[in-house]
């Protein structure tokens, strides 16, 4: 019960305080209910387009190039339009699976799709535990929003550099083992945000978690995927 008892709460008359909570344990079931609905519309991406693996990956720049779209427009201009903003989020979520399809197509190939379940069970496991702790902590994580976006920026030059430039295979496992911690610190900032009430409405706290969870999915894939083909 740690999230209701923090300072924010404690000046507030009881009755207005009860009501309060119960606003947000609503705002959070719909945020967890979206993020979920939000996992079957990717995994319905990356099924309906598993068969098509080699096209994906020749569109895969045209994919991702959506993907961005919906993201930073669809979703923005689609804000507080019911109907609107949940078919652009289920949108972005079915083309994020759809990107994935090269790799799990890799996976599979290499006899190694066992590891795509072992993964999500692995990321749901730590996204579930850090959400808890998150909500749980009376730490205030509130100040990590710019130092995790810095480090955000600086992974993705780091990434680039690597793909284009290096191209060094231990560096690819530095860089995927950074991303999995990065977006867990998210994890916990994201959720304690949502809990605090920072977003307006549960389709974008939906979008927040569920970028969080599918960055740490995609690495934690990657390096099953890595260690299972070292074996």
């Amino acid at each position: 019960m740690a999230l209701y008892e923090r300072d924010y709460a404690r000046n507030i008359p009881r009755e207005e305080s009860t009501s309060l909570e119960s606003g947000r344990v609503e705002f959070m079931k719909k945020t967890y209910q979206l993020l979920a609905a939000s996992m079957i519309a990717a995994a319905a991406g990356a099924y309906a387009t598993m068969p098509f693996a080699a096209q994906v990956m020749e569109y895969k720049w045209f994919i991702f190039g959506a993907e961005l779209l919906i993201l930073f427009f669809g979703l923005s201009l689609s804000r507080g339009k019911p109907g609107l903003n949940l078919l652009m989020l289920f949108l972005f979520t079915f083309l994020t699976g759809v990107s994935l399809v090269p790799l799990l197509a890799s996976l599979i190939a290499a006899g190694n799709g066992a590891v795509i379940g072992n993964a999500f069970l692995m990321t749901s496991v730590l996204f579930g535990a850090l959400s808890l702790f998150a909500i749980n902590s009376r730490s205030d994580f509130s100040s990590w929003g710019k130092p995790l976006f810095i480090t955000l920026i600086v992974v993705i030059v780091a990434s680039l550099l690597n793909i284009f430039l290096f191209k060094s295979p231990m560096m690819h496992v530095f860089i995927t083992a950074g991303v999995i911690l990065l977006f867990g610190l998210f994890t916990i900032y994201d959720t304690q945000n949502i809990a605090n009430g920072a977003y307006d409405s549960p389709v974008d706290a939906a979008v927040s978690l569920y970028i969080d969870f599918l960055n740490m999915f995609t690495a934690i894939l990657q390096l099953l995927g890595i260690f299972g083909n070292d074996e």
